[in-house]
């Protein structure tokens, strides 16, 4: 299809766009979102009728907002820096992978590894997410407003991961220095996490969280989970556990 029948259209709102993902495709839309986002000064942009699209919304440098007006694919919103994007459905696997910064929210579940490898920013999901949330995170945050499948935050190394309802087993296998918050059961730990007592500073910072991400909790149910930090150091008489 040819550019001149697929342009993205400005709504009636004054530095607002809207991009039909059935016409563009991920490649042209994507281009929109790097080049012209910026250079027409545009602060946001609807993504119609992505129907499981891969790749959306990837590598934004620009303090724009986007909406994807649908279930996105693998990938979405990934290597996210200043952009606040919001996926009004699910999402497939690798959501917000690396992110360094902004704002990724998704209002239905995700798949797995959401949020892996993210620096910085906060990824919201108002759903359940599927295994492996959070691994080898290495900063910011990530908030789950239902529960999570097995070993969430594997290998994590920073940040914070708040789980609102249940989280499946092997959670916080091999945690580095990343926090675990759980508000429902947990199914079980992983090597070498454990549980800590709640303390007031845990409590300010889980109702923070919450509150970034837009979510209601009671907070005196929840349970801090972090690393026992037995498996930093090599130890023979405890080789099984490696």
């Amino acid at each position: 299809m040819s550019l001149a029948t697929s342009q993205p259209r400005e709504t009636m709102l004054p530095g607002t766009a809207t991009l039909d993902a059935a016409q563009l495709g991920v490649t042209e839309i994507n281009r929109f979102l790097h080049k012209e986002v910026a250079a027409r000064q545009i602060e946001s942009v609807n993504i119609e009728h992505p129907a499981g699209m891969h790749n959306l919304a990837v590598g934004l440098e620009v303090p724009v907002e986007v909406h994807i007006l649908g279930h996105a694919g693998y990938y979405t919103a990934g290597m996210n820096k200043h952009a606040s994007i919001t996926v009004h459905g699910n999402v497939e696997r690798g959501v917000a992978e690396n992110m360094m910064s902004g704002i990724v929210r998704i209002t239905g579940n995700a798949s797995e590894c959401a949020g892996a490898s993210s620096h910085g920013g906060l990824l919201v999901i108002e759903g359940d997410a599927a295994g492996r949330c959070g691994i080898s995170l290495k900063g910011g945050d990530i908030v789950v407003g239902g529960s999570v499948g097995h070993e969430a935050m594997f290998m994590a190394q920073a940040g914070r991961l708040v789980i609102c309802g249940d989280a499946g087993p092997g959670l916080g296998d091999s945690l580095y220095e990343a926090i675990i918050f759980v508000g429902g059961d947990i199914e079980g730990l992983g090597a070498d996490a454990r549980q800590e007592p709640m303390t007031d500073a845990d409590r300010i910072v889980v109702g923070e969280l919450l509150a970034r991400a837009e979510i209601k909790h009671d907070l005196c149910e929840f349970k801090k989970i972090v690393s026992a930090r037995t498996l930093y150091h090599w130890n023979s008489a405890n080789h099984n556990a490696y």
